[in-house]
Formats: structure tokens, sequence, C-alpha cells
């Protein structure tokens, strides 16, 4: 049914969604967002589903979005990217909202837009080796759609720290950024998100989908207006000459006009 990602469900009703466009490094095209808002919709809505678990194959977690469709959206007119940024902004709201715990399995380098895959989970659990980033801004874009979920994981003053530098970072700070709630080496990685699922297996389902809302209710809101606003930063950001600069030097493999060499 999908071809960029699958889903495996246990007896016990733990589902694993995992993304598998391993040779582009699990990077998000225009069908794995469909698929994953596709996916998160079914799931929500199947009662035998206890818990989800969002992993991915392949040495990379998610590196972002896939650059040839951003290429394509360099060349779409404003209607056309408002509407494909929508579409990744809903599809990440499904995760955020799916009335299921949402466990993350880290098990690689997660950048840009893998970051916003993270910050949807409830938990998530990476790899000691793992490097991450918001890498956007090298591209002359910004990381305007996943931006909302970013900020509600690592609170301003911790995201102000990477939001915008393109800093890489590794895994240890990945948690003291809180994005990660704990590292583990890649062995001992099933063992830990294991020991997330088991308690929820113990809880009425709908208790935990009311808490949850509720959760979401009580913390600062990721609401409609903020997703527009986002939507509405992103497509402008695509009409720049940065943003023209900065993707094609990344396809002509050349330095963007901006960057500099290290001294």
């Amino acid at each position: 049914m999908y071809q960029t990602i699958s889903i495996e469900t246990d007896p016990r009703g733990v589902a694993r969604l995992t993304l598998t466009r391993v040779d582009k490094h699990n990077a998000m095209s225009a069908q794995m967002i469909s698929e994953l808002a596709d996916a998160a919709a079914k799931l929500g809505a199947d009662d035998t589903v206890r818990v989800v678990v969002l992993s991915a194959a392949g040495k990379s977690f998610c590196a972002g979005g896939d650059l040839g469709w951003m290429q394509t959206q360099m060349a779409a007119d404003a209607q056309t990217r408002f509407r494909e940024a929508r579409k990744l902004a809903e599809m990440l709201g499904a995760l955020n909202t799916l009335p299921k715990p949402l466990i993350g399995a880290v098990q690689g380098n997660a950048f840009g837009g893998g970051l916003g895959l993270i910050s949807v989970c409830d938990v998530a659990i990476g790899v000691d080796h793992a490097r991450m980033g918001l890498t956007e801004t090298r591209l002359g874009l910004i990381p305007a759609t996943i931006g909302p979920y970013v900020v509600a994981r690592m609170g301003e003053a911790r995201a102000r720290r990477v939001f915008m530098s393109a800093r890489l970072f590794d895994a240890a700070e990945a948690v003291e950024l809180g994005l990660l709630a704990r590292v583990v080496p890649a062995d001992a990685l099933d063992e830990a998100v294991e020991r997330e699922v088991v308690p929820y297996l113990s809880c009425a389902p709908g208790a935990v989908a009311s808490a949850k809302q509720l959760v979401r209710d009580l913390a600062p809101s990721v609401n409609e207006a903020k997703i527009d606003m986002t939507i509405r930063a992103l497509v402008e950001r695509w009409e720049t000459d940065e943003a023209a600069e900065g993707i094609g030097a990344f396809f002509d493999k050349r330095k963007a006009a901006w960057m500099s060499d290290p001294s």
C-alpha cells in the first residue's frame, strides 16, 4: 500500500511506523508526506492500536525535506508552494495530535524536517552517535513549518541556540536541548524504546488519549494561526534570491555566495 513508509502492528497493539526511503536517507518527499498523513489518520482511528513507534530504516533517521521536492517548489507559483507547505504542516499536525502515544526511535542522523518529526513524538530515544541540525538557513531557507513543534519541544531559549545557525550538534546536546529524552548505544535502542512502550499497555487507552489532549490544552498552543504564519513565511522565503542561490549551490555542488572559509 505504501511506498515510502511501512506499518507493522504486533499482537499487543504496538504499531511500528517506519520511514523506508533508505536510498534517500529518509528525506521527506511529497509522497512520503502524503503517506505519513494517511498513516496517522488510520492509526489514530484504529482501536486495536495502543502505541505507535516512529522509526526509520537504514543509517539515517530523516535527512529533512527532499531537495528535489524543494527544487520543484522553487519553480512553482506561490499558490502551489502554499498548498505543498500546508500538506507538510498538516502531516506534522496529524502526528502531533495522534490520540495514541507516539514514541520516537531515532537510530541515526536527523536534519531539518527530521527534527520536526522527532519534536511531534511524545518521547524520543536516540542513539549516541546521531548528529542533528536545523540546516535550512544554509540553503537560504528557514525551519518554518516544523518551527512551532521544535520551539514547543525545546522552549524558546534553547531553540535559539540552534534554530538559526544551522550548527550541527550531537545526541548528548539533543538531550540537553530537550529534543531527545535520553541517548543509548545503538544495540540498546530497541530495549529502551520497549521500556517506554510497556507502561502504556497497562493504561486505559481512552484515558491516555484524553491525558495527551489535556497536555496540549495546557501547554502553549500550536494553533491554526501560527501554522498559517509559518506557511506564509516559508513561501515568502522560497521566493527570495537567497533561496534560489542556496538550493542552486547545493545542486551545483558549490559553496553558496554567503559561505566563507573558516579562518
